[in-house]
């Protein structure tokens, strides 16, 4: 997610692999570049283009989510307009989906109290000096002897690796001369949260991030974060003979999204939600409806194969289409994927591929 600054106004600009239908034309589904601005839903061809190829407006639309009009697609929502016209929208993962319907639907709310929806720049809104580099403090952060500390940390039945509290971020940029005083700190660190360099992780960092337009940081012990791109985990108590499956879980998260997956009884394809990590190289397959705790499966990635194929040998052909790639493990058990776009699933190839020569 980026913010653009124009003229009159600021708003969300998020480049999905989003397809959008339109009016009654039911199969003219089409890779457009969606902006939200402060009162509708403006769509363009491509990024670069200066005028819209279409918009939605707001007032007085009506937005469903999960959307079951098409049983081929999935993650897709609706925006439907005063005068019944609907207008349907395909997110590649999840949380972008769940990202799209909680700004519009805050959008439409404003409107309906008379006000203007204005998701504003984090820069902006908290202003930030212009001299503050969010990227190069986010790197000091990250330095594993002068930085911010990574911790496991027991909560709530609940252990938390590789995480921080929030008062800890804010005696780090005081100590290292980032910030004067706490309120100034606190200004910094909300900056890295919306930014997205920081995650909130447990109920009380999370509250705190889904308050308002804009996500607040707390500097607070029991408030706990992470870092974006770190190995954080979470798990419950368990048995002795579990230790050693959480070691799947220590590598650095690579890349995470979701994809179709073929089950390996039935056959049958279902939405999951992978996340991939190297040192040791591991996927994991989870139930995107229920988060992070506890996933469904893992995939052994050390001495793999990862190709693209136009088919799978068990699927019927109208069951899946286009996108299709296959993972075969050192074990030769097979697993066959679907990306949403071939951009997507060459991105997964990839990453897939980088990490199988490299983790352990």
């Amino acid at each position: 997610v980026k913010t653009t600054e124009i003229e009159r106004s600021y708003f969300t600009e998020i480049l999905l692999s989003t397809e959008i239908q339109t009016g009654t034309v039911l199969n003219s589904w089409k890779v457009v570049w969606v902006v939200l601005a402060d009162d509708a839903i403006e769509f363009y061809k491509k990024k670069t283009d200066n005028s819209p190829k279409g918009m939605i407006p707001l007032k007085g639309a009506t937005l469903t989510s999960p959307c079951q009009d098409f049983t081929k697609r999935t993650l897709v929502f609706k925006v439907s307009m005063a005068k019944n016209q609907g207008h349907f929208f395909q997110a590649t993962h999840l949380e972008e989906r769940e990202l799209w319907v909680k700004d519009i639907k805050r959008a439409i709310t404003c409107l309906q109290g008379g006000k203007k929806f204005a998701r504003k720049s984090t820069r902006r809104s908290i202003r930030l000096p212009e001299n503050v580099n969010l990227s190069e403090l986010y790197v000091l952060m990250k330095d594993q002897d002068k930085g911010v500390q990574e911790l496991k940390v027991e909560k709530d039945k609940r252990l938390f690796n590789h995480c921080f509290s929030g008062n800890t971020v804010i005696d780090w940029l005081i100590s290292e001369g980032k910030a004067r005083n706490r309120p100034e700190g606190l200004m910094l660190a909300t900056g890295l949260l919306n930014e997205g360099f920081l995650l909130p992780a447990g109920d009380v960092s999370k509250d705190g991030a889904e308050k308002g337009a804009e996500c607040v940081f707390l500097d607070q012990i029991e408030a706990l974060y992470y870092f974006a791109d770190s190995g954080f985990f979470c798990e419950g108590y368990s048995s002795d003979e579990d230790v050693i499956m959480k070691e799947e879980f220590r590598g650095a998260i690579v890349k995470r999204g979701c994809l179709l997956k073929q089950g390996h009884r039935r056959k049958n394809w279902k939405v999951r939600k992978f996340i991939l990590r190297d040192d040791p190289a591991y996927i994991h397959y989870y139930d995107p409806t229920k988060g992070e705790d506890n996933p469904l499966g893992s995939i052994h990635l050390r001495g793999s194969v990862v190709t693209a194929v136009e088919y799978v040998p068990d699927a019927k052909r109208h069951e899946v289409d286009g996108n299709l790639f296959e993972i075969i493990t050192s074990d030769e058990i097979h697993y066959y994927l679907q990306a949403a776009t071939a951009d997507e699933r060459k991105d997964w190839i990839k990453a897939i591929q980088s990490v199988s020569k490299m983790g352990k």
